[in-house]
């Protein structure tokens, strides 16, 4: 295996007790979860149903369109921008109100310009949650209000959610911004929204961004990313009266226990000779794994060799945490007489040879 020496051993410490009923930390880059805690019990969410919403919107590419406000969209409860019916407004300034302030007149107003109708983006968003593999998450809302009994997730199913949409680089740009503000084009006023996320803000400077979330029945969700040296992390909260405490604790064990390190690259291929292959192999990607001093020696790596397609399983004590898609690497052909004969009498000359 390809890991480099650690220059000092750190010794395992465990992980920090948290407040929260469910929580996870998880890698950004390879999915691997690195704590949990009840991390697929079924909870309600809240407002981190947001993330979702804002990410459809930039995902629809009406970015720029101007939308107008409905009634039902004026009507919603909790969290507001105090949108006005009528009002016409971008869809990215909502998606900023959305995610900064957590608006539900937003939400709404998000949800009926760019699926038709709330029902219509209730389907979408149900539709992207299995195309991530969101296996535990039903949603019957844009904004996480409890107004129906089937809306929850998990803190499992929101931090792959959350590893998407900082796929995004439009969707880190929003998660990242401290302050917005939307200048009124026919007016005299400003709006100025401040994000609600305090890690993001005040209390965590490796934060990189976020969602809060707070209905009555769901009590304090949160979810929150950060990086530091490089490696970033997501840790989801669900039902913690300490979230703040809960996720700067987890953060900052889970940058002082793990280190990065490629386990596998893109550019070397796999050793034929002691993998007793006929072919030669490279992963399609590198493939970089947080492991404590401890997992160094239990990482371990099964290849799948198919005739169309081939994959290599990276597992961690027997545990699979990662595939990658191998790909197959063909010699070049030899060039026929003529062009032999041609390079021959092309470089014989004092010529260069077309490549």
């Amino acid at each position: 295996m390809p890991l480099e020496a650690s220059l000092a051993t750190k010794e395992d410490r465990p992980p920090p007790n948290v407040s929260a009923e469910t929580a996870v930390l998880m890698d950004l880059e390879s999915q691997r979860m690195l704590f949990g805690k009840q991390p697929h019990k079924q909870m309600r969410i809240a407002s981190i149903t947001k993330i979702m919403t804002a990410l459809l919107a930039i995902e629809s590419t009406k970015w720029d369109e101007e939308v107008t406000v409905s009634a039902l969209a004026t009507r919603q409860e909790g969290s507001s921008l105090y949108l006005q019916q009528g009002e016409k407004i971008k869809l990215k300034h909502l998606v900023y109100g959305l995610m900064l302030r957590s608006g539900n007149d937003a939400a709404v107003a998000i949800a009926e310009h760019v699926g038709g109708s709330v029902d219509g983006f209730v389907f979408m968003m149900n539709q992207r949650a299995r195309q991530i593999g969101m296996t535990n998450t039903i949603f019957n809302n844009p904004h996480g209000l409890d107004d129906h009994e089937e809306h929850f997730s998990t803190a499992f199913d929101m931090a792959l959610l959350t590893r998407e949409a900082m796929k995004n680089d439009q969707f880190r740009e929003v998660s990242s911004t401290k302050l917005y503000q939307v200048k009124d084009p026919d007016g005299p006023w400003n709006r100025v929204w401040k994000n609600k996320n305090k890690l993001l803000t005040t209390l965590y400077p490796h934060s990189t961004g976020g969602k809060t979330g707070f209905t009555k029945r769901a009590r304090r969700t949160l979810v929150s990313t950060a990086e530091k040296e490089g490696e970033p992390l997501v840790v989801v909260t669900l039902n913690a009266s300490s979230d703040w405490a809960d996720h700067q604790a987890l953060f900052e064990w889970g940058f002082s226990q793990f280190d990065w390190y490629t386990v596998l690259d893109k550019d070397e291929r796999l050793d034929r000779k002691s993998l007793q292959l006929e072919e030669e192999y490279a992963p399609a990607f590198n493939v970089v794994l947080p492991l404590r001093d401890s997992e160094k020696e239990d990482v371990t790596i099964d290849l799948r060799l198919g005739d169309t397609d081939s994959f290599a399983d990276v597992s961690i004590a027997k545990e699979q945490v990662t595939t990658v898609r191998l790909v197959k690497h063909e010699p070049p052909p030899k060039p026929g007489f003529f062009k032999r004969l041609f390079g021959f009498f092309h470089v014989g000359y004092g010529g260069q040879p077309h490549g």
